[in-house]
């Protein structure tokens, strides 16, 4: 086996950066194909979530042999990087210096919130994997730097402000893929509200703050704000927040 030098990429991210010819190509829509294979292996993510995602099922899908599959995929890592690339598909059109930074930046993230919410196991992926290094992933990262561009920040401060706001909208989207109103697997009974639970267990000798909340109806379906789950209420809420602070440094350097 020859050694590899320090210039070489890894076999995955030379496949996804295109660097090896051919490996990328469809084929006839029978043929199975490297496409096939990760469009088939994120529905059965998507479907019925990551654990359930194996090399003998996804090759029962695909009408195929399992060994079949290991000709365009190294093993079930290598897989799973092809979907992180995939699965987010392109990120929204970004000027490089947009007018108005702000309500570009909130677009990405209302976009990328939408990304996880179809896609919630890339959350789990994510969190214990290496930082992004397949095209599809750092387009996205691109295109919210871009969205700071004409803005007075610093290099430095335009990336600090991206990780801030991609931290919000990761944390939103892994707390409400993890309520307890999600729709409930075919392997378990449904969960009661999650406010029903906390009205349970509450008392206000105990958690007085939290039984405030509780009373005014926070964790209920709808509260008097409307449904929990609107992104111009709840997401929108705290995204909004995140973005006036941003904007006091942006004025900042602007005066300065």
């Amino acid at each position: 086996m020859s050694e590899k030098t320090g210039d070489e990429l890894p076999r995955t991210l030379e496949v996804l950066w295109g660097r090896r010819a051919g490996r990328r190509t469809r084929g006839p829509a029978q043929a199975l194909s490297l496409d096939r294979i990760v469009e088939a292996a994120i529905a059965i993510a998507d479907t019925d979530g990551l654990p359930a995602l194996s090399m003998a099922r996804l090759a029962e899908r695909l009408g195929c042999a399992t060994m079949s599959l290991y000709r365009h995929v190294a093993n079930k890592d290598e897989l799973q990087m092809f979907m992180m690339d995939a699965a987010p598909g392109p990120p929204p059109d970004i000027a490089p210096a947009p007018a108005d930074w702000r309500g570009e930046l909130r677009r990405w993230a209302v976009e990328l919130v939408a990304v996880y919410h179809r896609h919630p196991w890339i959350l789990h992926l994510s969190a214990a994997g290496p930082p992004p290094m397949d095209p599809g992933q750092l387009a996205w990262m691109d295109a919210g730097l871009r969205a700071l561009g004409g803005t007075p920040l610093r290099p430095r401060e335009k990336m600090s402000v991206l990780l801030l706001v991609m931290h919000y909208v990761r944390g939103d989207a892994h707390l409400s893929s993890n309520d307890l109103r999600a729709a409930p697997s075919p392997a378990r009974e449904p969960s009661p509200a999650y406010g029903a639970l906390l009205a349970r267990l509450i008392t206000p000798e105990r958690f007085p703050a939290l039984a405030e909340i509780l009373d005014a109806g926070v964790f209920d379906e709808r509260d008097g704000e409307g449904p929990r789950t609107d992104p111009a209420t709840h997401f929108g809420f705290g995204l909004d927040r995140i973005l006036d602070g941003v904007e006091t440094l942006v004025r900042a350097r602007a005066g300065a």
